[in-house]
């Protein structure tokens, strides 16, 4: 059986990456592919237990080198339990953040450099790389301004605090962006750029195109 096609979806919180990884499913389980959606953190029990440690805003502080081995434990039994299986059974895979995330936010947001998350990846993942990234990269504040107001609804509606991220400086965030950016002009062969404080229909009118070119047309169409 071909193997399947593996995909991510990157950006800072608040970019809009929930949103169209969900509508990117739909639209492909309307031409009859049936894609798995994962995230990261989390996806599996265990990886649901870590996300709880890493994102709760009240949780004790983490230390830069602790929280990067913990997604990299996430993401270790993320590839085990889910991507790898699916991919051998010739699935697409859908997942919200991946390796990337760790070299923006802990590479670069925590300054811990490229080459530590890098090597992480190399040791831990068996280096397995996406066939596509789609980096949704709207402007930095409007980035913040939405994950902050997402967090304050969603732990006034369920109780559940995912903020602590959010808590960072503006630096922080700054240093998170520019390193994307990095990942970006480092791999466009593997990562498509979707920049600007565009609508949703047109980010998802993008992401359209650059899975039916880069994907679809190499051999998973419906």
């Amino acid at each position: 059986m071909p193997r399947g096609a593996f995909i991510t979806l990157e950006g800072l919180d608040g970019s809009g990456k929930t949103t169209q990884i969900r509508r990117l499913a739909i639209w492909m389980q309307k031409r009859s592919l049936d894609p798995v959606v994962t995230r990261q953190p989390g996806g599996t029990p265990t990886g649901d237990r870590i996300r709880a440690l890493l994102l709760d805003s009240g949780a004790t502080a983490v230390a830069p080198l602790a929280e990067m081995a913990l997604m990299f434990a996430d993401r270790a039994q993320a590839i085990a339990e889910v991507i790898e299986p699916a991919l051998a059974a010739g699935k697409i895979v859908l997942c919200d953040r991946f390796t990337d995330s760790t070299e923006a936010y802990q590479g670069g947001g925590r300054e811990l450099g490229s080459a530590t998350v890098l090597e992480m990846h190399r040791l831990v993942c068996g280096n397995l790389q996406p066939d596509l990234t789609l980096l949704l990269l709207p402007s930095l504040q409007a980035s913040l301004d939405r994950a902050r107001h997402r967090n304050q609804r969603t732990s006034a509606q369920t109780g559940q605090d995912e903020g602590r991220f959010e808590q960072e400086k503006e630096s922080f965030y700054r240093r998170v962006w520019q390193k994307y950016r990095e990942i970006a002009a480092r791999e466009p062969e593997r990562v498509v750029l979707i920049e600007g404080n565009l609508t949703i229909d047109e980010v998802h009118e993008q992401i359209v195109e650059a899975v039916s070119e880069r994907i679809l047309t190499a051999g998973h169409r419906a």
